[in-house]
């Protein structure tokens, strides 16, 4: 715990972001650096609450609540509140192997899950954790570890997301020879291409893989594993394999108008600007920029939001983000009571920038879009939507189109954010792994094991997509299996 009386003294105060209007200018980190002795006042509200739930890793709800990787919160809040910072980043690196990169983009169930949430804001947990590792970072005390000594196994990673580098890394630990397959250009996965620059800067990423190949971890980029070399390949050249190539199937709206130019999958916008800014750094040259176009984000999770923040970068003429869902409550609702991960109303830094810029958060809730309409040219010009209700139906709720809501809305560029439907095809066919009714993988939670001998499988690519704290989860957790299969035993934890 921290100070026994912090949480009656101190107020929750999170490491701020930097103004809306003047981070929507550029695609630097939307957070100000952060302040070490407010850090510590923070750290101070952590209470003595005996059961802390924030590091439990349970599913409420089908949601998480608590920490997924069972991070050791109160321990290293109190160091911080010490001023203990080394080994407060010691305490975390027991459980983490990237915080820089969940204290950046984790929505924190932790604090969802936090006690003293129940009566006051909860203990900012995500920024102490990410001031933690940047203070690593800039004392120098994380530095490349290479184990003492390696065995004569060898290990195939495909995929370099953050299932995929949890899983090296900690192989790398006990000494194996680690491969990482990443078809992609760099190394990171979703954490490089999937989330923008703004929530997680690119440098970031870079210097966690530069240090991991320090440590001797070999990455092989632009190699789709399936095309370039057979899956089956793999099982004559490494004595493992784990699978973590992610659930990049995105979910599509077959409606009229789809073919339409300006209609796209988010993914599309989100990696060509990352690749815009990595390489030619003129984001606004692509052919879906939004630059100066209405846009209209149709989805309403983080990826949608990362569009408006794009979008918004942009310089576009408008942003509509439509949600099929119900607006959230502003406080919890009864049938979600604490610990389960609170399910009310919050502006993301996409929509603060967007109320910012156009004065009203551009979310239209209990929405849903009827057809894309085109001009003479095959151009998309404008959305026809309509409100719905959900109504139940046998025993489920189905959403209904409300009679007299139709309306059209401008529109020239349309971005599809409605999530993933699971993995890509061509290693499961070529190796014949069984699927679960989902299309995920089919490994058992905590095994991890496929179907076929000394394959395994982790991340969105078995669980379906999920948080980057649950990929970790289970990276980690599949290191541990493939160790015991090559070894017999397994001091990984």
């Amino acid at each position: 715990m921290g100070k026994p009386t912090g949480f009656l003294e101190y107020e929750r105060r999170p490491i701020p972001d930097r103004p809306p209007l003047d981070r929507v200018k550029d695609w630097d980190e939307i957070h100000e650096h952060h302040d070490e002795g407010k850090i510590q006042t923070q750290g101070a509200r952590c209470m003595d609450c005996g059961t802390p739930y924030c590091h439990t890793g349970m599913l409420l709800g089908n949601m998480a609540s608590g920490c997924p990787i069972n991070n050791l919160i109160p321990e290293w809040n109190d160091l911080a509140y010490q001023g203990r910072w080394r080994e407060a980043l010691d305490r975390l690196h027991k459980t983490n192997n990237f915080p820089e990169f969940t204290g950046r983009v984790c929505p924190a169930p932790c604090e969802g899950s936090c006690v003293l949430g129940v009566i006051e804001p909860p203990v900012t947990i995500k920024s102490i954790e990410c001031a933690l590792i940047d203070k690593g970072f800039e004392e120098g005390w994380v530095t490349p570890q290479p184990p003492a000594v390696r065995t004569s196994k060898k290990v195939a990673v495909v995929g370099s997301g953050p299932a995929g580098l949890a899983a090296a890394d900690q192989l790398n630990k006990v000494g194996h020879s680690i491969t990482v397959f990443e078809r992609a250009d760099r190394i990171g996965g979703l954490l490089m291409y999937g989330i923008p620059n703004m929530k997680l800067e690119k440098n970031i990423v870079q210097r966690r893989v530069d240090l991991m190949k320090a440590e001797g971890i070999e990455f092989k980029t632009g190699i789709e594993i399936g095309k370039e070399i057979p899956a089956k390949q793999l099982l004559d050249d490494f004595d493992a394999v784990i699978l973590c190539c992610g659930a990049t199937k995105p979910r599509d709206l077959p409606i009229d108008g789809r073919d339409l130019n300006g209609v796209h999958f988010a993914m599309e916008l989100l990696t060509r600007n990352t690749q815009g800014l990595l390489e030619a750094k003129d984001v606004t040259s692509f052919d879906i920029a939004a630059k100066g176009k209405d846009v209209v984000v149709i989805g309403g999770g983080d990826t949608g939001t990362d569009c408006v923040g794009t979008s918004l970068r942009h310089v576009c003429k408008s942003i509509t983000q439509l949600e099929i869902m119900p607006k959230p409550p502003l406080e919890r609702a009864p049938s979600n009571p604490w610990p389960e991960w609170p399910k009310v109303y919050e502006l993301d830094y996409g929509q603060e920038e967007a109320r910012e810029v156009f004065g009203s958060d551009p979310r239209k809730y209990l929405t849903s879009t009827k057809r894309f309409i085109g001009d003479e040219n095959g151009n998309l010009k404008a959305l026809a939507i309509n409100e719905i209700e959900w109504k139940e139906d046998n025993g489920q709720y189905i959403p209904k189109e409300v009679p007299g809501s139709e309306r059209e809305i401008p529109a020239q560029l349309a971005l599809l954010a409605m999530g993933f439907l699971g993995p890509e095809d061509s290693i499961a066919n070529e190796l014949g792994l069984e699927r679960d009714a989902r299309s995920n993988i089919q490994a058992e939670y905590g095994k991890f094991t496929t179907n076929i001998e000394g394959v395994f499988s982790a991340g969105d690519m078995r669980r379906g997509q999920s948080l980057v704290v649950w990929a970790i989860n289970e990276g980690r957790a599949a290191a541990r299996e493939c160790d015991h299969y090559l070894m017999g035993v397994s001091k990984l934890p």
